[in-house]
Formats: C-alpha cells, structure tokens, sequence
C-alpha cells in the first residue's frame, strides 16, 4: 500500500507512477489527516510512504499521524521523498520512526522534483518544472523496481545533511513554520474556498467570503499554489513568482 501525502502535487506524482510498476494502491493522507482519520488500513505488500521532505526530514504532521494510524498486514516500509535539492537525512529519522511503529525499515528513496516551497525559494517555469520532472523518471523507476524485487533503497547523506536534517530542521519548525506571513488580495479573492479544502491541517476558514489563517500550519503550499484567482501571498516572498503545481 502507498501512503501518499502532496501539496502541489510533486508526490502524488511520483506515488502514481510507483503505483503502476509495482501494482499496488495508493492512499491519500491529506483526507485522513484533515478528518484525524486513524483508521486501520490493511496492506498484503510492504508500506511505501510517498511524500516531500519539509526542512530535509519527513513532514512531522505524515509523522504523526503514521505514529496514531493502525496499519496492518505486512510489517516492512519503504519511503520515497521528494525535494528540490536533497532529502538530507531523513533517512536517519525514517529508520527511527519505524521503530516507534513497529515496521521493518527498508530504506528510503530521494526523487529531484521542481521546487515548490515558494515562501523561500523560487519555482520553475512550466518548461523548465517539465525538464526536472522528466529527469525525475530515472530516479523514480528505480525505487519503484527496488521495492517490486523486495530490495532495500540506499541514501547516505554527508555532514551537510546531518546538519539540515537536525539543527535545521528543529529550527524550521520553531521559528518559520506559522501562518502569520499569509494574506490575502481581497480584490482578487472570490471567496471560493478552494485554499480551505486543499489545506490538509484545517487551518483555513472563511470569514465574511475571505480566508483567514490559522496555526497550526505545515507550509505545503496548496493554499497559495493551488488559488485560481493567485489571490494568496506569502508576505513579501511570493510576490512575482509563479505559482507551482506539478506539471504532470
């Protein structure tokens, strides 16, 4: 069973093209997290949890919920991240997590795909998002014909991404992850609701037909990404840049 979790739509991606190699089903976790559905799921096949790095670890809110969720059958999982650079160390935590949850580790993937944190970074043109993720495939069919031989993925990470993973990451979530910096173009705004339904952490509503923003917040995106009218910005950081969702 894959467990996909997304925000602009990098992961869900990737987890559907590894669906079809290795013949397998795919969950979407931003539904059972938004509903803090902990339900069992049932797999015959190893776990393969698909989703982006956030500060070079697996997202703490898919953490979380893998920590509460009761997943039976088969007692091995793998995982596939995407980033836009390096997954860091996330492998290091991965191995930690499926202690925690009584699962086999079976090594972790990295998948390259176009950058989509656009509260920090810049994302790629339409061409240019299409030439990463084309580069993508190689790395992508090689997780995915791994784990349909039952072989284990491999990523060392260097100092660097001991460092990322660790003290970067602890300050991510200490000091930038918040929804304060969120605000909204009310002449562009029709008050859709489209950044609340795509919002997996439930922190957008609607007040008096604008969203307001809420903690706590994960920074997927899917707000600012997915607005039809692009009437979100991310303070200052967004302004002018094109707003990314995967091409494919």
């Amino acid at each position: 069973m894959i467990l996909m979790f997304t925000g602009t739509g990098n992961s869900a991606y990737v987890a559907k093209r590894v669906a079809k190699i290795i013949d397998d089903e795919v969950v979407d976790l931003k539904t059972r997290i938004q509903k803090q559905d902990f339900s069992e799921i049932i797999s015959a096949k190893p776990w393969v949890v698909v989703a982006p790095v956030y500060a070079w670890q697996l997202p703490h809110v898919v953490r979380d919920w893998l920590k509460k969720a009761k997943l039976t059958g088969h007692s091995s999982m793998y995982f596939i991240l995407t980033c836009g650079d390096s997954i860091g160390n996330a492998g290091h935590y991965a191995e930690k997590l499926c202690r925690e949850i009584h699962k086999i580790y079976r090594g972790i993937g990295q998948v390259v795909m176009p950058e989509n944190y656009i509260a920090m970074f810049k994302a790629p043109d339409h061409e240019k998002a299409l030439e990463i993720v084309e580069k993508a495939e190689a790395s992508i069919e090689q997780a995915a014909w791994a784990i349909r031989n039952s072989e284990p993925l491999t990523d060392k990470a260097g100092l660097l991404g001991k460092l990322s993973s660790g003290i970067v990451n602890k300050a991510f979530y200490t000091f930038i992850l918040h929804s304060k910096k969120f605000i909204v173009d009310e002449t562009k705004c029709t008050g859709c609701g489209s950044c609340v339904r795509n919002c997996p952490m439930n922190a957008i509503t609607l007040e008096n037909g604008k969203p307001r923003w809420h903690d706590p917040c994960t920074h997927c995106m899917a707000c600012i990404c997915h607005c039809p009218e692009e009437a979100i910005e991310y303070g200052r950081a967004s302004k002018g840049q094109p707003r990314y969702t995967c091409p494919k």
